[in-house]
């Protein structure tokens, strides 16, 4: 991955936040889940999430201002 091409970074920002998504669902069916694991993945996609925020509004002008 090269760091220095913002939509990649993102691309892998978005399938690390679908990987984790997918992960917090599968503990949460599993039904034998460890609340602060699960506190923390909850917390890394949030994180996730807010780098993909910062990256699309960096990619794409805001056409309004």
């Amino acid at each position: 991955m090269n760091d220095d091409d913002p939509a990649e970074l993102l691309a892998f920002l978005k399938a690390e936040h679908r990987r984790l998504d997918a992960d917090i669902d599968a503990m949460r069916n599993a039904g034998n889940c460890d609340p602060l694991e699960l506190a923390r993945m909850k917390k890394r996609k949030l994180g996730l999430k807010d780098q993909i925020h910062v990256l699309e509004d960096q990619l794409v002008p805001d056409i309004l201002a």
